[in-house]
């Protein structure tokens, strides 16, 4: 099979896995926190510390550009740090239905700063359900289940997570070289080349690709939103 085909039989096997028997609660658990853990090993500073990506990571080593920010930033050793230590048995998490968005951010955020809720919410939204119902040269195709999959990652590398959401999904629809693409336009735009772009999902249309980039660029911001929230609500509580 072809990697889009194998990609829509792995979707059309996950629903029907879904719609037979749902894992339980400690299952999905457990998922998570493989995922997480394994989130945290997919790229460190430029070097790869997982080893099923280290051929992947090699391949893309002469492509990367040395970009001087220093003239940007005040504070050039400001950067993305993973946020656990690699080895850690009890990694921290952030349950999401604890401190959420839509029940919890958007109304402080509007409380701070008059309408930026209403502006952020609906921001977030139309990304998120942006589709055009296709899948490369395939029509009409929900692509519900892959979005989730995408924007949930995200979430999952800042320790996010979401109680009714299997991630053994994550693990089915995301292969390497675009768990590798994630966390480097998530964590290091600036080392993002190419090369890592053209990579992953070689069949997909330019359009459908860049959708996965502002994807994961509105799950990222949401992600250091719940943190920063939840620190304000704790705050003034």
């Amino acid at each position: 099979l072809s990697e889009l085909e194998a990609l829509m039989e792995r979707m059309k096997r996950l629903q029907e896995d879904k719609e037979d028997e749902e894992a339980s609660q400690e299952e999905m658990a457990t998922r998570f926190e493989k995922e997480k853990k394994e989130s945290l090993l997919v790229i460190s500073g430029g070097i790869c510390a997982f080893p099923h990506f280290a051929v992947l990571f090699t391949a893309f080593d002469d492509d990367i550009v040395s970009t001087d920010v220093s003239r940007y930033v005040e504070d050039p050793g400001f950067g993305y740090k993973d946020f656990a230590r690699r080895g850690e048995d009890h990694l921290p998490t952030f349950r999401a239905q604890d401190y959420t968005w839509e029940n919890h951010g958007f109304s402080l955020v509007n409380r701070l700063y008059s309408d930026i809720g209403h502006l952020l919410d609906e921001k977030f939204r139309m990304v998120y359900n942006l589709t055009y119902n296709t899948m490369a040269t395939h029509e009409d195709v929900d692509t519900t289940m892959l979005r989730r999959a995408l924007f949930n990652y995200v979430h999952c590398m800042y320790g996010i997570r979401y109680d009714d959401y299997d991630y053994g999904e994550v693990n089915q629809l995301l292969e390497r070289s675009l768990k590798v693409y994630i966390k480097t336009v998530t964590c290091y735009p600036e080392r993002t080349t190419k090369r890592m772009y053209d990579s992953y999902w070689r069949q997909f249309k330019h359009s459908e690709k860049v959708h996965v980039n502002l994807l994961l660029m509105e799950a990222r911001m949401q992600a250091e939103l719940l943190y920063a929230l939840r620190a304000i609500t704790r705050h003034l509580t």
